[in-house]
Formats: structure tokens, C-alpha cells, sequence
């Protein structure tokens, strides 16, 4: 099992230039579960993500890793309780599978240590864990979209952090293969107990894996907890600007959202008035 850290945002603000994208937000990440955000484009999702991964500095406020300013600690300290994986990562041209997952073992390493028994344990079980073992000695730009993913994501996993942050993870991908990533996750989280923050566009597979829901709408949090208190009409028509009808997932008992749209108006909406 993972170590407990709290991470929460006290009135954090965060900006492009002049441009306010996060407003005043105050959100907490509960521990040792997984969290999706949702909500439009341009509301402040990824910009949120990456300050919450020490990526980008606020404008005002903070966030608090433990009860410390997470934009005062140490790089590598930081580096060794969280992860992230971006939206559209790079990888070094020709780099092998193998290799790109062993930098995720560089917080672990001392200056001029040597690669020890515990860094090949740690790349090995990431690559066990993301079904990528036979793919460890092709350069990383041979491989397909969904391979590519969840090389990444061994990546993540060698770094062996106690929070994981996942920018659209299942971005470009068909759908067995989000649903191979999300369950991967899910894996991870159960298995060690990882907290897990993502954002995701799928609003109904946002529900199904989320233990909590946040949805940001213009940079203010406009709800978050159970997805059975968040994926209500309400927040669809608030956050999307969609009249939407929510129903049970017969297979996650977990609410999914069908859009309407001008063109599939609910019956009981058209029918004539006698």
C-alpha cells in the first residue's frame, strides 16, 4: 500500500498572462481514491492538472501537499510522492520501451548511483502491470497509439509515486483500449492504494471510474462528490450548455448521460397538445 498525503487547493488562481483561467478554486483530492474532472473546453482542466503537479505556478493561492505550499518543497521530493502524465507526451526519437520506463526511476536516484536491483524490479513490475514486457526492446515511436499509452503509463508507474495525475489518458485511443487504460488504473489504485486524479472527456466513462466527481465550469468548481450527486441533468445543462437525460449504468450502476440534442428531442417534449 501506498503512503497517506492530503492534497487540497486553497483560493488558487491561475492565469496565462492577463488571461484568469482558474478563479479562485478550493477543491480537495480525497485520498487513496480516483478523481475525475470534467467540464467544458477552455474551462481550466488541464491548466488545474498542472498545477496541482507543480507545473505551473498560481497567480494567487496555493496548493497544499501535506500541509506545505506543493510550489516551496523540494523538486525531487515532490518528484518522488507525484506523478503526471501529460495530455501528448514526447519521447526521445529512437528511444527504446525499456529505457523510457526506466526514467521514470530518476527521483529514486542519487547523484552518480548506479542503476540498482530495486530500479529494475520497479521497471520490470511496470512493464508486468501494463502488458508491455515484449515490447521492451522496440523504440517507443514504432509502436501504435494505444501501445504508446501505456508505455507512458509504465513510465508513470516505475516512478512509483503515491498521487498519480493523468491528462486525458485515453485521448486518440479506440474504445477497448480506454477502457483497457481505465481499467489498468483502477487496478493500480485498488491493488496500492494510488491516488488517482484524471481528466477525462467521456463524460459517462468519467462516472463509471470515478469514486469522485469534480466538474469545472469558467474556472470555479461547480460540483464535486459521488458522480451520482454530480452527473445529474442539471450539471450537464450548467457545465456543457446540453439538455441531457441521466440514467443508471446497467453495468457500473453508476450514472451515464444520453445526450438529447435539437434533432432527438424526448417524445414527451414534441408530442402535440390535445
Amino acid at each position: 500500500m501506498t503512503a497517506t498525503h492530503s492534497l487540497h487547493t486553497e483560493q488558487l488562481s491561475l492565469a496565462y498572462g492577463d488571461r484568469t483561467v482558474v478563479d479562485h478554486l478550493d477543491l480537495t483530492i480525497p485520498t487513496g481514491k480516483i478523481t475525475t474532472i470534467v467540464g467544458a473546453n477552455a474551462c481550466g482542466k488541464s491548466t488545474l492538472l498542472r498545477a496541482m503537479s507543480r507545473l505551473m505556478a498560481p497567480s494567487s493561492g496555493q496548493v497544499v501537499l501535506d500541509g506545505k505550499d506543493l510550489h516551496r518543497l523540494p523538486t525531487k521530493e515532490v518528484a518522488r510522492t507525484l506523478g503526471l502524465l501529460p495530455q501528448s507526451p514526447i519521447a526521445p526519437e529512437g528511444i527504446a520501451v525499456a529505457d523510457l520506463v526506466g526514467r521514470g526511476r530518476h527521483p529514486h536516484q542519487k547523484v552518480f548511483a548506479r542503476w540498482s536491483a530495486e530500479d529494475e524490479a520497479a521497471v520490470l513490475a511496470a512493464l508486468e502491470a501494463t502488458d508491455t514486457v515484449a515490447l521492451a526492446d522496440r523504440a517507443v515511436d514504432e509502436l501504435s497509439g494505444g501501445q504508446r499509452q501505456r508505455v507512458w503509463i509504465a513510465m508513470a508507474l516505475a516512478q512509483q509515486t503515491d498521487l498519480l495525475f493523468l491528462d486525458e489518458p485515453t485521448t486518440f485511443l479506440d474504445v477497448s483500449h480506454q477502457v483497457e487504460v481505465l481499467d489498468l488504473l483502477t487496478d493500480l489504485n485498488r491493488e496500492r492504494g494510488t491516488t488517482i486524479v484524471m481528466v477525462l472527456h467521456d463524460l459517462n466513462l468519467a462516472a463509471r471510474y470515478a469514486d469522485h466527481l469534480i466538474a469545472v465550469a469558467a474556472g470555479r468548481l461547480h460540483a464535486a462528490g459521488d458522480p451520482v450527486n454530480v452527473l445529474t441533468e442539471a450539471t450537464v445543462r450548467d457545465v456543457f450548455g446540453l439538455e441531457s437525460q441521466i440514467m443508471v449504468d446497467p453495468t457500473s450502476g453508476k450514472p451515464m448521460m444520453l445526450p438529447i440534442g435539437r434533432h432527438h428531442a424526448r417524445a414527451s417534449d414534441t408530442a402535440p397538445v390535445s
